[in-house]
């Protein structure tokens, strides 16, 4: 493009701007169907992205309530008397990194299993006798899980210990796959993107030779000539980008009140702040990488030959 001030340049855009967007448009006619594919392309591209990186952030999100109620069930010998079982969540309540210490008895035990099993809780009744114990219900820091079991399984009177540790290690593996199918989404998204936005550039200065040769022996300028491609390009991504938000609302209102539904217990982000900002950041990422992608278009295709 041409050197000029950006002063200048800025001058010359707020000038022309009709006539920017009217040669925009018209170059988006001359390849109306080929732009409206790559909007299509382009729109799936972002959703896809959208949807990597929302699972991440809700994998994220229950990770971090999980770690937050953290608990583990300590169940200890059957003869233990009251006093002994106190004494027991005592030396509990003093290793490092414990929070709360409850006891739960055999009938609130019971009690909750028939909540969690909702209308199959009927299956209960088949036992003649309460099939579940007492035991000692742990809060702890999830950081020192480790350490919290070592010295738990060191100490007497405890028969067996249930912690969900495994559940939570499952689960941060799953983030870290998330985390890199994230990395390679946005890679993967930022240079299809450039490369489809770069190539309706080039073909569109091919396809407008003619006037573009035109323009130059009149004397214009390439910045002129190039800001209605830039605009095109930009276009073909922030629709796209309005594409994949909406498609991303859809699936977000669908997906959230199955969830609901199926599994209510699961922990989830507020559906609004994350489709909020979901949609902010694929229309900030459609509007920058249409802008670069036409830059690219653009220097990449000698306008004065």
């Amino acid at each position: 493009m041409g050197k000029t001030g950006g002063y200048g340049n800025m001058k010359k855009v707020a000038y022309n701007l009709g006539y920017f967007f009217r040669e925009a448009r018209t170059l988006f006619k001359i390849d109306f169907f080929p732009n409206i594919f790559s909007i299509i392309s382009i729109g799936l591209i972002f959703f896809i992205l959208a949807l990597v990186i929302s699972g991440w952030g809700i994998s994220n999100y229950i990770i971090g309530i999980v770690e937050k109620e953290a608990e583990i069930n300590v169940y200890f010998n059957d003869g233990l008397q009251d006093g002994e079982i106190n004494r027991l969540m005592e030396d509990i309540k003093r290793i490092d990194g414990v929070g709360k210490v409850i006891l739960v008895r055999q009938d609130e035990a019971y009690n909750r299993m028939a909540e969690i099993l909702g209308k199959e809780a009927s299956i209960l009744e088949l036992f003649d006798d309460n099939p579940f114990t007492s035991f000692i219900e742990v809060q702890i820091q999830i950081e020192e899980a480790d350490s919290i079991l070592d010295r738990l399984e060191r100490m007497e009177d405890i028969d067996y210990i249930r912690d969900n540790k495994k559940v939570i290690d499952r689960l941060q593996d799953i983030v870290i796959i998330l985390k890199v199918l994230g990395v390679l989404a946005v890679i993967a998204v930022g240079v299809s993107t450039l490369i489809v936005v770069s190539h309706i550039i080039r073909q569109g200065i091919y396809n407008n030779r003619e006037q573009i040769n035109t323009l130059e022996l009149l004397g214009a300028p390439e910045f002129f000539i190039g800001f209605p491609f830039l605009l095109e390009g930009l276009f073909l991504t922030l629709v796209g980008g309005i594409l994949a938000s909406l498609l991303l609302i859809l699936i977000f209102k669908i997906g959230y009140g199955q969830m609901e539904i199926a599994l209510p217990f699961i922990p989830l982000p507020p559906s609004e702040s994350l489709t909020i900002n979901m949609v902010f950041l694929i229309l900030a990422m459609s509007g920058i990488l249409g802008i670069v992608g036409s830059l690219f278009g653009l220097a990449k295709h000698n306008i004065n030959h």
